[in-house]
């Protein structure tokens, strides 16, 4: 399938953490999306994919990007005067959102956030949210998305120091949480974020939730 490419530019950064920002663009006339596609850009054999943070009625587009070191577009987005101009081509994906009576759990590592929060843009609500982050500063988002769901836990992989422990997050892995703490049932899963947290999650979905779909975005 053809993409059409498409012009933008970018109108700001906003750190979120110290490690990752949100990017903003302008959105290009006539180019639509559904909640949870990707863009993607190009610089000569290098490719990369973003998932839009933003609703599909918003007049920017939003990213949420982990800035990696010496990343060929993390780092350029972060150091780039506004109203640089990009070429991006898109919307790719078919990672969205299908509403049914069976109760929808958000499960998402790091910056997986970014489909769940287009999703609540686009008005989903009552979903169970596990975020899988290392600290509470990894909380991106955290109040739109405590607000339009049923449940939200941020589950914390690392130990925090005694200053930061809270009881309003479960400490452990999202896999942890998922084995052990969510209750039967018959579910929608949307999985977003590592290859590793994905893989680690269907066995314990398939011995736990054997009737429930399972949708899937991998994060390489």
């Amino acid at each position: 399938m053809i993409h059409k490419e498409y012009k933008t530019e970018l109108t700001g950064v906003r750190y979120l953490s110290a490690a990752t920002y949100e990017a903003s663009f302008t959105r290009p006339k006539n180019f639509s999306f559904l909640p949870g596609q990707r863009i993607r850009f190009s610089a000569k054999t290098i490719q990369r994919d973003y998932t839009i943070v933003s609703g599909p009625q918003d007049d920017r587009i939003t990213l949420c990007i982990h800035h990696i070191k010496d990343g060929k577009f993390s780092g350029i987005f972060a150091s780039t005067t506004p109203g640089t101009q990009f070429m991006f081509t898109g919307p790719h994906g078919y990672f969205r959102y299908f509403p049914s009576d069976d109760q929808a759990v958000f499960i998402a590592t790091g910056t997986g956030i970014a489909p769940f929060v287009s999703f609540v843009h686009d008005h989903v609500r009552g979903f169970i949210l596990l975020h899988g982050i290392t600290g509470p500063s990894e909380q991106y988002y955290k109040e739109q998305l405590i607000s339009a769901a049923s449940l939200y836990i941020p589950c914390f992989s690392s130990r925090l120091p005694d200053r930061q422990n809270t009881s309003a997050g479960f400490h452990g892995r999202v896999t942890r949480y998922l084995e052990k703490n969510l209750p039967s049932g018959k579910y929608h899963f949307y999985l977003c974020g590592s290859a590793g947290m994905i893989a680690d999650s269907l066995p314990i979905i398939d011995e736990r939730f054997p009737e429930s779909k399972v949708f899937i975005e991998s994060y390489a």
